[in-house]
């Protein structure tokens, strides 16, 4: 009977791993956007505020994607491409509002500095509900068909757990890197203080750069859903150009494919973003709010502390 259970189980961790490779994209994306709802916190709440949205990732998957995308592929199948295309449209406004930012430009948005540590889990987490979403259904979508509904869930669960402890943990890592470099700095050892020096000298960069590629993975993964899923309800338009670039690109190889294909979908995506803010910037004048502009913010101010 044990042989037997630990076949079934080194069963689901095969099939767990080999079906979420192929979400490992989404995965980056979700790693590189999170920092950036920890910084302007003090360190002492990094941590602690990281473990909160992680448990709130588990919460997205074991208590809402995976009944939903169980039950929707089992009975209604044809609601899931309208759900992703929404998902994928307020990724882009997300991304688009960042890329506003950058210009000065800020819309009802309260100074990041300001931001109560409820909130800014809350915006975590409705963030990373998207991002799991599609990291969930196209790990379902790339399982062996004929699996008991029992063995689905299985491995739909070791994928949910295995994704969030990737993802947070380099999170974690990243948030807590400049600390680290901070106690190297303070060694007795010359080469260790030397290397502690230039790791918290570093930061600034490394979290600039963690912002920008979380906005371009905003739009990128928002693009691509909102431009495959208008594909899967009859707007071909969108998906035949993007299939189109791939096809042409083909035989450059793999890695020229991906970049085509995740610049257009970016693009795609930053164009949708901005509709959606001209929208809501729209309304919210005819309801009396103001948008405000900022003179010289034109870069992500992604310093940490």
């Amino acid at each position: 009977m044990s042989v037997g259970l630990l076949a079934v189980v080194d069963d689901i961790l095969s099939a767990a791993m080999k079906a979420s490779a192929k979400a490992a994209g989404v995965v980056i994306d979700d790693a590189a956007v999170t920092p950036q709802y920890v910084q302007g916190i003090t360190p002492a709440r990094e941590l602690p505020v990281v473990g909160k949205i992680a448990l709130g990732s588990l919460a997205n998957k074991f208590l809402v994607i995976i009944p939903v995308a169980l039950l929707l592929t089992a009975f209604a199948p044809w609601v899931l491409p309208y759900l992703l295309i929404v998902g994928g449209a307020y990724l882009c406004f997300e991304g688009a509002e960042k890329v506003l930012e950058w210009f000065g430009v800020q819309h009802g948005h309260e100074d990041e500095s300001a931001r109560d540590e409820k909130r800014l889990v809350l915006g975590a987490i409705r963030t990373d509900l998207i991002l799991s979403t599609e990291i969930m259904l196209i790990s379902l979508a790339s399982l062996e068909k004929g699996l008991s509904i029992w063995s689905t869930l299985a491995i739909l669960a070791v994928i949910a757990v295995i994704m969030t402890g990737v993802v947070y943990g380099a999170v974690a890592l990243l948030v807590k890197i400049d600390d680290i470099g901070l106690r190297m700095a303070k060694s007795p050892v010359r080469r260790v203080r030397h290397n502690g020096t230039r790791i918290v000298r570093s930061m600034p960069a490394v979290f600039r750069f963690i912002s920008i590629l979380g906005t371009v993975a905003m739009l990128w993964v928002g693009g691509h859903l909102v431009l495959v899923n208008l594909g899967e309800v009859g707007v071909h338009f969108g998906a035949d150009i993007l299939h189109g670039i791939e096809h042409a690109l083909e035989p450059l190889g793999p890695v020229i494919v991906w970049i085509g294909d995740t610049l257009f979908s970016a693009i795609a995506g930053l164009a949708a973003g901005l509709l959606i803010v001209g929208i809501v910037l729209g309304i919210g004048r005819m309801l009396g709010k103001r948008v405000e502009f900022h003179e010289g913010e034109t870069s992500p101010e992604t310093v940490k502390h």
